[in-house]
């Protein structure tokens, strides 16, 4: 069966699609928006970041690449950029760094592709290692949302949330939502990895954070998914539910029940969910399938960083899925919206 395949009877029937589409984008990390009838991706390249346009998400391997901002301060590594639209303005937020160093910038743009001036080091609260960063707004707050240590040293990836005043500017304390604690997310360690997370809304309005777990160095890398409860505080993280195993991943063993390993790629993690405009208050509701963007490895070719593309694949909303729990404050089930990734 494909990954994700029918495997039990939902609220919103997922139709088998076609094999994902490798793309010419030989890169991790991707992120993609559709604003109007264009495709518009970031990613790092050559010490910078750079920006495609194309009519469609399997386009962008073949569009030109230009090249909108350069470490000219040699300030280090350049890691995941992720592009949103906030006021009708491009922000791409990134991290930088390196070791210890690693934080997370921005730039911005009237226009995607050009025009980005310097960039900003986000002031993020306890000023602590942080990557993966990218903001969102769910029920008119701004959010930003990241990948950090909880102190200098590097024992675990935890993923943490701030309210932001405007796009360039955290605000109040941060708040922890995920730790790698399960069994499934301890696969791959030293650290153990919770990292690349990306907001989406169900259609319940109900927040997800879907994200990456275990080491990118290794095919255990796999995605899973956080939901707030209903009328829940994102920043309290006892009311977020976790899922009980990965819902995308290429082992079987660490895929939550009723969820299947990939068939034709290895370690599928760090993912786009190519929403209009980036804002998850355009999240797609119920219905067959919607795009996605991931990284991964073709299965057959030796599991490494150097050998990661990015796929265009698909993913529907599941419903009544339940995620369960033990030995923390608050109920230990909550059931609603899950996710079925399509390779």
């Amino acid at each position: 069966m494909l990954a994700g395949a029918l495997t039990a009877v939902p609220a919103v029937l997922c139709p088998v699609p076609a094999q994902a589409s490798q793309t010419t984008i030989h890169n991790a990390d991707p992120s993609v928006i559709r604003v109007g009838g264009t495709y518009i991706s970031a990613e790092s390249s050559g010490g910078g970041i750079a920006v495609r346009e194309a009519s469609s998400p399997g386009g962008l391997g073949a569009a030109a690449s230009h090249k909108v901002w350069s470490d000219t301060k040699g300030r280090g590594e350049v890691w995941a950029p992720e592009i949103v639209v906030d006021g009708g303005r491009y922000y791409i937020y990134f991290t930088s760094g390196t070791g210890s160093a690693h934080r997370m910038y921005v730039i911005s743009s009237a226009t995607a592709d050009s025009g980005y001036g310097a960039e900003t080091e986000l002031a993020l609260p306890d000023d602590k290692w942080a990557i993966d960063g990218t903001m969102f707004t769910f029920n008119g707050q701004r959010w930003f949302v990241w990948s950090g240590w909880a102190g200098d040293t590097n024992v675990e990836q935890n993923l943490y949330v701030a309210r932001m005043s405007s796009p360039t500017t955290p605000t109040g304390a941060r708040y922890i939502i995920s730790q790698p604690r399960e069994s499934w997310e301890r696969v791959v360690g030293n650290p153990y990895i919770n990292e690349a997370p990306a907001a989406i809304k169900d259609p319940d309005g109900q927040l997800h954070i879907v994200y990456s777990a275990n080491g990118s160095w290794s095919d255990q890398y796999c995605m899973a998914d956080l939901r707030l409860r209903s009328g829940g505080d994102p920043t309290y993280v006892w009311d977020w539910y976790k899922s009980n195993g990965c819902l995308f991943g290429s082992h079987a063993a660490t895929m939550m029940p009723g969820w299947d390993p990939t068939l034709y790629v290895d370690g599928p993690g760090s993912h786009s969910f190519v929403l209009l405009d980036g804002d998850i208050g355009t999240s797609p509701p119920a219905g067959p399938k919607f795009p996605l963007m991931f990284t991964a490895v073709p299965k057959g070719t030796p599991y490494s960083w150097s050998n990661r593309y990015w796929f265009t694949g698909s993913f529907c909303w599941w419903g009544n899925t339940t995620y369960t729990r033990a030995n923390v404050p608050g109920a230990t089930s909550n059931s609603g919206w899950g996710l079925k990734f399509f390779e």
